[in-house]
């Protein structure tokens, strides 16, 4: 039996996740799973460099500090798994996204986390840049883990949106028996906002379980204002990231609105991430049911919230198609690793806009 091992850090920046799998057909087997958080100073230095505050030289070294504690987190699980290296067949790193520009004259993708200190550290075949060859197809290069969600979740009897709320929110809409293509893209903001302001104003990193925003109320101009990004409106596909969503966009918004409490602002960016889900969820079903993943779903708050807007639509998380929230996208890298090292694509050129089906990563030989 093949094992694969996925690393994950998204934009929230809070920890590398690490999940041990092994495939069949069309199921699988999650045998260890575990966390690496961030060492506060290197969070920061992420933090700075997704706001380009960082030269040549510090994005070369935050490359190589990011690639030893994708390893270390690999290490720590196998470690911990007691399982003998020799038995994975590969590793999938997503890496640290500092910039994503797919669009422009010469569009680009950038995950810090050099993959060659991963086949140093653990002597496994590293696949790394996921992203890159969609791109060069003309691609967004995002959202990637559609593929895996069709995998995984797709279903002959029900229609599925797999909701992922991590930093970013991105939607993969799964007919019932493929009898139409996915649809999957960024929706806008999920925690990036809420943990950027929450930062900002309090030192804490992110907004335990909306405990903040519960103590305020949402500021309906504030809410129009931002509403009014033209990202949200643009068709699909689409991808973003950071480079747009930070706290330098918060402000910009929050210059017609001085004086007005942080815990307002904090509700409306809650109001902000369910309305822009709600607005772009495909209508095309009524039995259609909703299974969130990633961080977004233990904040209880933004749950209900999307919960009370969905109706009479189910919202599930993907605990219910035997898969916890919280390792679905290492899961989903461990995949496309797999998916590499056979030599099988990897995105969906529906969902990200490339000219057809592409094998995704680069490889390190151990």
């Amino acid at each position: 039996m093949d094992l694969w091992l996925g690393l994950m850090s998204g934009t929230s920046m809070d920890a590398v996740d690490a999940a041990l799998v092994s495939f069949d057909h069309k199921s699988l087997q999650v045998h260890h799973t575990a966390s690496l958080p961030y060492p506060d100073q290197l969070r920061q230095r992420l933090i700075l460099a997704t706001r380009n505050q960082a030269n040549p030289d510090e994005l070369g070294e935050l490359d190589s500090l990011v690639g030893q504690h994708f390893a270390e987190a690999g290490a720590a699980l196998i470690d911990q798994s007691g399982i003998d290296p020799r038995q994975i067949r590969a590793v999938g790193s997503h890496g640290q996204t500092i910039r994503h520009q797919p669009s422009g004259n010469a569009p680009f993708s950038t995950q810090i986390g050099n993959a060659a200190w991963l086949a140093e550290r653990l002597g496994i075949a590293a696949v790394s840049d996921f992203r890159s060859r969609d791109i060069a197809a003309g691609g967004q290069g995002a959202p990637l883990v559609p593929a895996f969600h069709r995998w995984l979740f797709a279903s002959q009897e029900q229609d599925r949106c797999i909701l992922n709320l991590g930093g970013i929110a991105n939607i993969t809409w799964l007919p019932a028996a493929s009898r139409k293509p996915i649809i999957g893209f960024d929706t806008g903001p999920a925690n990036a906002l809420l943990d950027a302001w929450c930062l900002d104003q309090t030192g804490r990193h992110y907004d335990e379980d909306g405990h903040l925003a519960r103590e305020g109320a949402t500021c309906p101009e504030l809410l129009a204002s931002m509403l009014s990004d033209a990202y949200f409106s643009k068709p699909a596909p689409k991808s973003t990231g950071k480079e747009r969503f930070n706290i330098d966009w918060i402000h910009t918004h929050l210059k017609r609105f001085e004086g007005l409490p942080t815990e307002d602002v904090q509700r409306t960016l809650l109001q902000l991430t369910v309305t822009t889900i709600l607005q772009q969820l495909p209508q095309e079903s009524a039995e259609m049911a909703v299974y969130a993943c990633g961080g977004g779903t233990f904040n209880h708050l933004l749950m209900n919230e999307l919960r009370l807007g969905l109706g009479s639509v189910a919202l599930h998380t993907t605990a219910d198609l035997g898969l916890h929230p919280q390792w679905v996208e290492p899961v989903a890298f461990a995949w496309l690793a797999r998916q590499a090292i056979l030599r099988l694509p990897g995105n969906v050129p529906e969902v990200t806009g490339a000219s057809g089906e592409r094998i995704l990563g680069a490889v390190y030989l151990p």
